[in-house]
């Protein structure tokens, strides 16, 4: 006989009730009570009891059965694994509920069924552990989900499947190796209504960047149809950021979307995968008012539970309405220790096998094993690399023992992606056809740790991992900022210790993001070869206006990284291709002259008023105010390389004032790149029209010495070549004296303090503002220059005995 309550509807439930419901459904009470009146929606329900669960185990004598079929068992024995954790689901589907249990069950499913006016209302069954979603035991879907489940008939049978589901293999495994005892561990079942999201959209949303704990961001991931896509990786999602400072859009790229999961109305089965017209592969699955109502709720969400949040969201294709359907701790960024960083290096790049989304930032390699079936797990060995099609919880037992993974289908929120982040593993996802290129039996290196990307290298490829406990380290008078180029890694770059950005490269977005030259794009209703316009067809899929492709993916590179430092001070160069290097873009042949020394020649400041580029120019200028006004990152600076004279530094910001970007309108402060040799003989005038200089000694060397940067060997000599070079210091100390003359700020982003610690030193010497290194170099480079700022307070003082 049942002595307890066995169920509890959600508004009689809070956070506290984890023990009795388990992690996901007191979540749910927790948010249904109090997060409902901030306009929150939250689909209704009710859980069944952890005391229940433990009732209904006694009651039927299944304890000791379990124990008895549990007893002796090796979880790295996969065979034996599988064997008996299908017997305890079997008898545990066998045995019929107590009356009373399941009368309860039938009288609150249908008391939900009338609060909807409909007879059997079609519902979410859901398993909570009692130790599920806990910070230190993120199950990440270790128990079962039945959608679509209606008639009480077929509730009590997902019921049922929901409580078998906390001995699957994989369950019993986890258990086994976090050490808890099997019946400490109940299981809660949660009965919701369903959104009709198969009409609709879902996804998850993390108010945490899942790659690199960044925690000023929102990240959504959401598909067409049902969420279970998502995490099984049958669909790759679109993928949208939200700064939280600004609540902006700073990112937002959609894939194609192939299948989507409906109710099956006329099937035998509750659901079902079903093709999604090519034509609609492509649209969004959240419109922008959409992705920013989630990320408020997901904002309003973490506040209330103080912590970073994984969340899963439903979009109801009848009423238009979005709904939270789930809420938990997030479990692996959250809890790093951002006083350590690691970083994983690649010491030589090899021949790329081939590549996807890179999932964490560490790097593995091993011997492939290529299993594409449940049924093969067995086959698996420690330390091998695998080798899939995609992952879901039962692969489990076999991918805590990988040294890396490598998955066909899947973005950064499926299966595979969430159990690697938390097990360390690093693991490329999306690949589309790794399982047909790699064969068992490969040795193969796995890298995460180069942004974005992911990427596959034939054979062992030699690697470091650098830590670097950065708890102790102080802060020096000179300001250190960040070179930064890539977007993917401005994130992760953020937690070394920085005053902001000194060097953005726009073109390395542009080479990297857009990959087509921005006249290619202005004039595509023009251009007559049709392979070329192929290409571009490729990479702007979705955008009938190609200009418009350059603007979205610019801004949201220059968004990334603005957002990453923010509200520090990230100086963005306007684009600073050469002729070569501008050609070498899809369609640049057709707008690039050839130029024997493209080093001295059409680039930087000449180009943005020149007629034939200007229309271009005027695409970087929407980008950079999109990010300023749009994004609300008043924090991006500009600054104006190769400027030869005062009439073009006056020229270029004419323009720019005509585009919507006038100096010292809403704080834009405008900079100059100190690398030809008269922006020092002029530097009291370039003073009168910009905001501060930033030395690019690459540059300055060259055109101070004579030597072209892209020359071979023969001019490669120290003392001539680079920055240390006397006449190049002369020219630097002379910069420094003026600009701090007429109050204007000076930094060094050249090359030369992250390759030469003595050069650093130099330039603390000279009293220069800031210094911008390459971000692998900054806690080398801080600890001499903190040493040199102490020598030189050291020797004032000492003087000042005597003056």
């Amino acid at each position: 006989m049942f002595k307890n309550k066995s169920i509890r509807f959600f508004n009689e439930l809070s956070i506290k009730d984890v023990p009795e419901v388990g992690g996901k459904n007191a979540s749910l009470g927790e948010m249904y009570c109090n997060l409902t009146k901030h306009g929150i929606k939250i689909p209704n329900g009710y859980a069944t009891t952890s005391t229940a669960y433990r009732e209904f185990l006694e009651v039927s004598g299944l304890k000791k059965r379990i124990q008895d079929i549990l007893k002796g068992l090796d979880t790295h024995n996969v065979n034996d694994l599988m064997k008996r954790g299908a017997e305890i689901r079997k008898i545990i589907i066998a045995t019929e509920f107590p009356k009373e249990f399941s009368d309860e069950i039938i009288s609150a499913y249908r008391k939900l069924s009338a609060e909807s006016k409909v007879k059997n209302l079609d519902v979410a069954v859901r398993s909570s552990a009692t130790a599920e979603d806990l910070p230190d035991a993120s199950f990440a879907g270790q128990q079962e989900t039945y959608l679509n489940v209606s008639g009480e008939k077929d509730l009590l049978l997902a019921v049922k499947k929901c409580i078998a589901s906390l001995f699957t293999n994989r369950a019993i495994s986890y258990r086994v190796d976090k050490k808890f005892d099997h019946f400490s561990i109940a299981l809660s079942v949660g009965v919701q209504k369903m959104v009709r999201s198969d009409l609709g959209s879902s996804g998850v949303m993390f108010t945490i960047d899942t790659e690199s704990g960044f925690r000023n961001t929102v990240l959504i991931n959401s598909i067409f149809g049902l969420g279970e896509n998502i995490v099984q990786g049958h669909v790759n999602p679109d993928e949208f950021y939200v700064f939280k400072p600004t609540g902006a859009i700073i990112s937002k790229s959609y894939s194609r979307k192939d299948i989507k999961m409906i109710y099956d109305l006329k099937g035998k089965v509750p659901v079902k995968n079903v093709k999604i017209p090519e034509a609609d592969q492509t649209k969004p699955s959240l419109n922008d008012k959409q992705v920013l109502q989630l990320a408020k709720w997901g904002m309003k969400i973490e506040e209330h539970y103080k912590k970073p949040m994984d969340i899963e969201f439903a979009l109801d294709g009848r009423n238009n309405e979005l709904y939270i359907i789930q809420a938990r701790p997030e479990t692996v960024e959250s809890r790093k220790d951002l006083q350590v960083i690691e970083r994983y290096k690649i010491e030589k790049k090899g021949k790329i096998v081939i590549k996807g989304q890179s999932v964490g930032n560490r790097i593995g390699a091993g011997q492939t094993n290529r299993i594409m079936n449940i049924k093969e797990i067995s086959k698996f060995k420690p330390g091998q690399v695998l080798v899939t099609d995609m992952t879901d919880p039962d692969w489990e037992p076999i991918m805590k023992i990988a040294s890396a993974i490598i998955t066909d289908k899947g973005g950064r929120t499926c299966h595979a992606a969430i159990i690697s982040r938390e097990l360390g593993i690093p693991c490329v996802v999306g690949t589309k056809n790794a399982s047909n290129v790699i064969k068992s039996g490969k040795i193969v290196t796995v890298s995460c740790a180069e942004g974005e990307e992911g990427y596959v290298y034939e054979g062992r490829i030699p690697y470091k991992v650098e830590t670097t406990n950065i708890k102790d380290l102080k802060k020096p008078k000179t300001k250190i900022m960040l070179n930064i180029g890539e977007p993917d890694l401005a994130f992760v770059n953020s937690f070394i210790p920085n005053d902001g950005v000194g060097l953005a490269r726009l073109e390395f977005i542009i080479n990297n993001y857009i990959k087509i030259h921005p006249l290619a794009l202005i004039n595509y209703n023009k251009l007559k070869d049709l392979e070329l316009k192929k290409k571009i067809d490729e990479l702007t899929v979705g955008y009938k206006d190609k200009s418009q492709y350059f603007i979205d993916r610019l801004a949201q590179g220059m968004g990334i990284i603005a957002a990453a430092y923010y509200p520090k001070d990230v100086i963005f160069r306007l684009s600073d291709f050469k002729t070569n290097e501008y050609a070498s873009l899809i369609g640049g042949k057709e707008y690039e002259p050839i130029e024997s020394n493209p080093m001295i020649g059409f680039r930087g400041a000449s180009r943005y008023y020149s007629p034939q580029f200007l229309p271009a120019f005027k695409l970087e200028l929407e980008a950079i105010k999109r990010v300023r006004l749009g994004m609300g990152l008043k924090n991006l600076k500009v600054m104006i390389p190769f400027c030869r004279t005062i009439e073009e530094g006056k020229k270029v910001q004419e323009i720019m004032a005509a585009n919507g970007l006038k100096r010292g309108l809403d704080g834009l402060e405008i900079y100059v790149m100190a690398e030809i040799p008269s922006n020092i003989i002029l530097a009291e005038k370039f003073c009168q029209i910009f905001d501060g200089f930033s030395i690019g000694s690459n540059d300055l060397t060259q055109l101070t010495l004579g030597i072209d940067r892209d020359a071979g060997g023969s001019l490669k000599v120290e003392g001539v070549s680079n920055e240390k070079n006397e006449a190049v210091k002369i020219l630097i100390t002379n910069l420094i004296k003026t600009a701090k003359k007429f109050r204007r700020k000076v930094g060094i982003c050249g090359q030369g303090p992250s390759d030469f610690p003595d050069f650093a030193e130099f330039l603390v010497e000279q009293g220069i503002d800031s210094i911008s290194l390459n971000p692998d170099t900054v806690i080398s480079t801080t600890m001499a220059i903190l040493k040199r700022e102490k020598t030189l307070r050291r020797s004032k003082g000492f003087l000042s005995l005597f003056f």
